[in-house]
């Protein structure tokens, strides 16, 4: 019988090679796949099928290749190992590019499995058939092979397991034999196959899975002293280990929103306005840095003044050295001595007068007890305009917010909310993911679904909350889209509709175009109804005005899919 239909048993080579491949992977510790159908990769789509009937993976089927691939990046961004993606050839491989180029520059694990045909059919005008496929990735991939095409020979299932060892040890990193980061990123397997493309599956073999390539080591370590006066920068993904660096040297920290090391007692509130200050910015000599910073143009500022020492953590993506003299460390020790106190001190004073500035006005509680009946009319009304006060863009960014918890994931879109949310929110321990390695707008619901299914898998608790602008939600709405068989995850899209790019207000564009031109090709003005769009892709829908109406919005447990729309002025 072949696999899974009516007729006599068909040996396919590539059935054969594809279930040896993903089988391997399997064995190494993928646990996601995500499927985007097609006929020259329907050995290895078929092959996942059955791991998944089996328990093996949670399989993912998306119908868009670009969608796939930014499923594929959120898993990998939430469980740090990465999922497999499966597509067929062409212009099917070339979606995958967006996703692939921010894995590459954010450092997250991806296995990109593409499949294609035989030489024999390449460059002689077959169907889609493209020679640059094998190449397409080539310049940012962490390996790039064009794979044999499988014939059947004796041994070829040793091969898809050795391939798979060295495809999974690339696409993780680790250190290698000198004790240098070797970052996490895309890997690409281009898989010819012949037909038939469809066959029996064998049984299982654990094979054993030589480690070829994997790196092995103990990292150098930078000793940073506590000499100068220093600032610890954390960028996107910098992670906890920057609030415990800049705790242990006794540093100021200066965490973006996407950072997740906004918290703990050093961390600056309004540092855009801190880096301006000349006593404190402007006596830098010194900065440590995590992560990949790109929200601000004083840190931009700061890390590019050939003046000041910067001694940048290796990973997860590109290297970092704006002046051209960076350090660049692949672990960090924070030396002896007692720390400048004076120093930490200013930049704490600062912190927590702008702090208590961006502080909500706390509810009269005196009065809303008071038995004078006119004084608790007067709070109670107070407290009924606060909540009715129509939404702008810093208390949207407060309420999502104050809605998440440690237990929840919070995904920012490259939106113009991401530098308010960055200007505005304070201090607090909740894991933050954002697309920053390239700041790009495309893919960013995609990537929040992969966050939410990885997040939640095993029953894990939580809700995934998407906070971006209605044109980053219209520029990704293909990925509303999920397949009848597979479980909603728990997530919530949070749209702040201005009804086009107004991230634009701040560039020099506003102030050198005319306002015909500016609006015609920067802000494209769009009047999409979303409400539509969330019924036709059967999302909850919810269109809020107010505050309360807001707070209420994102703590509902009705629902497991939800978009909650919140009209923001232009």
């Amino acid at each position: 019988m072949s696999e899974g239909g009516p007729g006599e048993r068909i040996d396919s080579p590539a059935s054969a090679s594809a279930w040896a491949l993903l089988s391997g992977l399997v064995a190494l510790g993928v646990r996601h796949v995500v499927v985007s159908p097609g006929s020259r990769s329907q050995a290895l789509a078929l092959a996942a099928a059955r791991l998944e009937r089996e328990g093996a993976i949670r399989l993912h089927v998306r119908i868009d290749e670009r969608v796939a691939g930014f499923s594929a990046l959120g898993i990998g961004r939430e469980t740090r190992e990465p999922a497999a993606v499966v597509c067929t050839s062409g212009t099917a491989v070339a979606n995958l590019l967006p996703a692939a180029l921010e894995a590459h520059h954010s450092g997250v694990p991806l296995l990109l499995l593409t499949a294609d045909r035989p030489a024999e059919l390449r460059g002689v005008g077959a169907n889609q058939a493209t020679g640059a496929q094998s190449d397409l990735f080539r310049g940012i991939a962490r390996l790039a092979v064009d794979a044999s095409t499988p014939t059947g020979a004796a041994g070829e299932d040793v091969a898809a397991h050795t391939l798979a060892a060295e495809a999974y040890a690339r696409a993780v990193g680790g250190v290698d034999a000198e004790g240098r980061i070797v970052p996490a990123g895309p890997v690409h397997l281009n898989l010819p196959y012949r037909e038939p493309l469809a066959g029996h599956l064998p049984e299982r073999a654990e094979a054993p899975l030589r480690q070829s390539g994997a790196p092995a080591g103990v990292p150098a370590v930078t000793v940073v002293d506590r000499g100068p006066r220093t600032v610890v920068v954390a960028g996107a993904d910098a992670g906890p280990m920057a609030e415990e660096i800049a705790h242990r040297g006794g540093w100021p920290l200066i965490a973006e929103i996407v950072s997740g090391a906004r918290f703990g007692r050093q961390v600056v509130h309004g540092y855009r306005e801190a880096l301006r200050e000349p006593e404190l910015g402007g006596r830098i000599e010194r900065a440590v840095v995590l992560g990949h910073p790109t929200l601000s143009r004083e840190v931009t500022a700061l890390l590019s003044d050939a003046a000041v020492d910067v001694v940048a953590l290796r990973g997860p993506g590109e290297e970092l050295d704006l002046n051209g003299r960076t350090i660049a460390a692949d672990a960090i020790e924070v030396g002896p001595g007692a720390p400048d106190r004076g120093w930490l001190g200013a930049w704490t004073r600062f912190s927590r007068a702008h702090a208590a500035e961006l502080d909500a006005p706390a509810p009269d509680t005196a009065g809303l007890s008071s038995t004078d009946p006119q004084e608790r009319r007067a709070a109670v009304r107070a407290e009924l305009d606060a909540v009715r006060r129509p939404l702008d863009r810093e208390q949207l960014a407060a309420a999502v917010w104050a809605a998440s918890w440690p237990h929840d994931r919070l995904v920012f879109g490259s939106s113009r909310l991401v530098r308010v949310a960055d200007a505005v929110l304070a201090g607090k321990r909740v894991p933050v993911h954002g697309n920053r390695g390239l700041a790009g707008i495309d893919g960013t619901v995609a990537t929040a679904m992969g966050i939410a299914v990885a997040s939640q898998a095993g029953g894990g608790p939580g809700v995934t909350r998407v906070l971006l602008g209605d044109l980053a939600l219209l520029h990704d709405v293909g990925a509303l889209l999920l397949p009848d068989a597979e479980d909603e995850p728990r997530i919530q899209v949070v749209v702040g509709n201005d009804r086009g790019g107004t991230i634009f207000d701040g560039l020099e564009v506003a102030a050198t175009a005319s306002e015909d031109d500016l609006t015609r090709v920067q802000y494209t003005p769009q009047s999409v109804r979303i409400e539509h769009l969330a019924t036709a892709y059967g999302w909850e829908y919810q269109r809020v005005t107010t505050r309360g109406a807001l707070d209420q919005a994102l703590t509902s447990t009705a629902g497991r899919r939800k978009i909650v729309e919140v009209p923001l002025a232009r």
